[in-house]
């Protein structure tokens, strides 16, 4: 059994490590920008040796996956913990409550939208596809939303998966301009035009 250090696991140490490497990954990936950043700078930046790299992560493009995933997977269970203790189906309720979750989790930190949505944008076939899955993961989200609004009438009755598609797509757009855009436009600004969007897609006749 390895033994533990200053009252640290080898487990808790290692725990600790790749969250410095995550976090100097989140740093350097929207400051040099991912194509020019190193493993030495990434190892550098957390305070970690080069093997220590290793025992976390295969490459930097690993590295980079698990920051892309991570963003989507914490923005979804805020979102789908948010809806869940929603006890309405009133669909302005829902796609505000659903909309401002989401801006407000992945605009927290405004490395996390540059990150997923220009950093990992073709660095390579593996990053691509987990993209598609979390398009996919967005849109049956929305879809399942959208659906729900026609039971209770709110919208009409038709298939909403190309909307939810599309909609998902719009999002990513208008996220990629709110972290680019000099001067910064406000958040709130994002938002609003987003949940309009969204409403008049779904509620559309």
């Amino acid at each position: 059994m390895a033994r533990a250090y200053g009252g640290i696991s080898p487990e808790q140490r290692r725990a600790e490590r790749r969250a410095k490497l995550l976090q100097a990954g989140l740093r350097l990936f929207t400051s040099t920008g991912f194509a020019a950043t190193k493993i030495s700078g990434l190892c550098t930046e957390a305070g970690v040796s080069t093997r220590n790299f290793y025992e976390e992560f295969a490459s930097k493009e690993d590295l980079l996956r698990e920051l892309h995933d991570l963003i989507n997977a914490t923005a979804f269970d805020r979102v789908r913990s948010a809806l869940a203790g929603l006890a309405t189906d009133d669909v302005g309720t829902r796609i505000t409550t659903l909309l401002d979750v989401f801006i407000g989790s992945v605009t927290a930190d405004p490395r996390a939208p540059r990150l997923t949505y220009v950093e990992a944008v073709g660095v390579n076939a593996e990053i691509e596809q987990q993209h598609v899955r979390w398009v996919r993961t967005w849109a049956e989200f929305i879809e399942s939303e959208a659906l729900r609004a026609a039971d209770a009438g709110a919208a009409p009755r038709r298939s909403y998966r190309l909307t939810a598609i599309a909609l998902v797509g719009a999002i990513t757009g208008l996220l990629r301009e709110w972290q680019a855009h000099e001067p910064a436009l406000a958040v709130d600004e994002i938002a609003a035009e987003i949940r309009a969007l969204v409403l008049a897609a779904i509620t559309r006749p």
